[in-house]
Parts: structure tokens; sequence; C-alpha cells
């Protein structure tokens, strides 16, 4: 029986990372089987771990994004943890940091320090808003992305903003953290050349808020706030059936808008109607038209409404709370869901998104802090008495 070998084995990826932004990325990287050493301090480690603890006394957060990872604690204010992380630094492939503004280069760690004497080394540096310009000094958390971003301002209802229930700023960040190192490390095995990679928050979320800055910018207005209602496609949102569950359809085209009027409202006037001839003019008449979609979405329960609107090829979905997900039949029909360790316990865990046709995916355990350190440390060539004295003086 061959024994299965990860798209990345063979890569190390150290990485100074906390909160959510970097673990996402390097967790990636460790699902394609990189080796990920994730540096955290003595003590405590990486703050996220005390987000909550949901999981088995574990923080939801930190289970979530770091499995398949060894976790090693160093000082790295001591001497002694600066040098074993450069020891370190020498035999990896890849280095990535989110310390707070400023850190890495009072620790000597910025891309530009680290690679003076390893041309090799893959630096991504992951920020709030960037490592120059006005507010390179500036810490920036997800939220607060969100409102520099214009995001907390499209998202709600007309009586007020709502933040996006996920940290999306962090996650686009880690996204494209993710993405940049896998093409440094393509452009690298074709080219020899190692590119640092960059990444802020405030730019990665600025990349997705790209429609709504292309519809202000030359309409003049932004998109108003519609709560699940579509601000530019008309219908496209939530319905209360008769049984009083919601349900969210959307209409892409004049096809599906035509069988809408025909076969669903039985209205086929409707479909030539100037107040709804167009999806401009949907949209413009979104009130009137909103009337006659909920009084006949209130005569039916949802599960016929539902049915209704697939027989007529229209998408559409029940609303589901985070319970129901869970156990959508999509992910238990396709396998998704898979077991990780957490120290004590097993928990079930949601499998990569991106399939690799004959791979497995790797779903290894979530460490305890400091866990490896001692590993990490003899492959390093530090004798146990070494060792020792390091953490009786607090340095791992």
């Amino acid at each position: 029986m061959s024994v299965q070998r990860y798209p990345l084995a063979g890569v190390t990826v150290v990485s100074l990372e906390q909160a959510v932004a970097a673990p996402y990325a390097t967790r990636q990287l460790a699902d394609l089987g990189a080796r990920v050493i994730k540096v955290e301090r003595p003590g405590g480690g990486d703050f996220a771990r005390r987000y909550d603890t949901t999981v088995h006394g574990h923080s939801s957060y930190f289970v979530w994004l770091n499995r398949s990872k060894e976790s090693l604690t160093l000082d790295l204010k001591d001497p002694r943890g600066h040098e074993i992380l450069h020891d370190l630094l020498d035999g990896a492939d890849v280095f990535v940091q989110n310390l707070a503004p400023g850190a890495a280069a009072r620790l000597g760690l910025d891309a530009a320090t680290v690679t003076s004497r390893r041309p090799g080394l893959i630096p991504c540096t992951i920020s709030g808003y960037g490592t120059t310009g006005p507010w390179s000094d500036r810490k920036a958390y997800d939220l607060l992305v969100q409102c520099q971003t214009g995001l907390v301002s499209l998202t709600g209802t007309p009586e007020g903003t709502a933040r996006t229930g996920i940290s999306v700023a962090d996650i686009a960040a880690g996204m494209y953290a993710y993405s940049g190192v896998l093409t440094a490390l393509y452009t690298r095995a074709m080219t020899g050349e190692a590119h640092p990679v960059e990444v802020s928050l405030f730019e990665a979320l600025a990349e997705w808020m790209g429609q709504p800055a292309y519809y202000t910018r030359h309409g003049g207005t932004q998109p108003p706030r519609l709560g699940t209602q579509h601000a530019t496609i008309a219908p496209y949102g939530t319905y209360t059936a008769a049984d009083g569950k919601d349900v969210l359809f959307s209409i892409q085209n004049e096809r599906e808008w035509v069988a809408l009027c025909a076969e669903f409202l039985g209205r086929p006037e409707l479909a030539d109607d100037p107040r709804f001839a167009t999806g401009s003019d949907r949209v413009a008449h979104r009130e009137e038209l909103n009337v006659v979609v909920a009084e006949r979405c209130a005569r039916s329960g949802s599960d016929e409404v539902l049915k209704d609107l697939e027989r007529i090829g229209i998408a559409c979905a029940g609303v589901n709370d985070v319970a129901a997900f869970l156990d959508h039949p999509v992910l238990a029909a396709r396998g998704r869901w898979s077991e990780v360790e957490v120290p004590g316990a097993t928990v079930e865990a949601l499998l990569p998104p991106a399939d690799l046709a004959g791979l497995e995916a790797r779903m290894d355990p979530v460490p305890a802090v400091g866990e490896h350190t001692e590993a990490i440390l003899a492959e390093l060539g530090r004798a146990e008495e070494e060792v020792a004295a390091l953490r009786a003086d607090g340095v791992v």
C-alpha cells in the first residue's frame, strides 16, 4: 500500500501568528501537507485560544483555524528564543507573521531583514492597513476594517447597520495570503526567485467591495441597505410563507421573470407591465412588486412555495439557522464531515472545500500550547539539559 504524499509535503512554514487571518492562511497550507510550526507565547499562547471555551473547553476559533499544526512556545524578547527562531527560519520555506504594527521590524523579523541572509525564504506579512502609508502604525481588527471599507454601511436594514456574522476581513486577508504564498512557492520552483508576500486586511476586504464601489462612483449613491433583499436585483430576497417560515428566491433574467408571473404569481400580464418590464424597472418599483410577491407567498406553506418555484426553474431556498446548516443533507450525502482531535476530545470538522482527485484531506490534531516544543528543539540540536534550562527560565 503506497503512502499518500500531500501536494505541499516537504514545505516548512514557520508562523508567528495570532487571531484569525494568519492562522487561516497557514491552516490551509497545512491542509495541503505543509509542515506548519506555530510559534506561540510561553504560557497562554495565541490569544485566540481564549476567545471562548465552547468546544470541549477550547475556543471555537482556535479549533477551526489550527488543525494539523505543531506548536512551539518561544519568548522572542529573550536572545535565546530569538536565536531558536532564526535557526528555524534557516530551514524554512515560508515565514508568516501578523504581529502588531512595527513589532516585526523591532524584532528584526521584517521581510527585508529575514531574507537578507535567506534569499530563498518567502516571507508573508499580514497587516491591518499595510506596512507603509499613513495608517501603517494602526491596529486593525475585523470589525474596524468592515467599518473602514464601507461594508457595515451596506449591511443591515434601512433602520440600522450591522456587522457581518463572520470575520470577513480576516478571512479575506487569510485567503489572499494563502493564494499569495502558493503563487510565491510556484514562482520559486519555476524561476528560483523568492518573492515576499504582503496582504493587509483593509486591501483584502477593499477588493471584495468592488461591485458597490463601482456602483457608488458611477451611480452617485451607494446601494441601499435592504436586509435580505438584493440592492440591484428584484425580486431577490426573503418572503414569509403561510406557516411563518421565510423562503428566499432570485430572478436573474427575463425568462425567469416571465415564468414567475405566469406560473407562480398567476398574473402573466405583469411580465409586460411597464413598472416591471426590465430589471431596472423592477428595482425602481420594488415596493409595489414586493406587495404582489408577498401576498402570493402568504397563501401557501413554505414547502409548497419552494416546490412551486423549483418546478418552474427558479433558484430558491429556505432560510437556515446554523443548527440546520450543520444537518444539511448536502454535507451529509457528499461526506463533507470528518473528525479532528483536540486536546482531550475529538470533534467533527468540515473537509477543505477544494477536493484534489485521488488525495484524502489532511485532518491532523489541533495542538496544545507548546505541545511540540521539545521535539522541535531536539531537531535543532538542543540537548535535554539546555531545553530544561530554557523551560525553567520561561524562554519556552
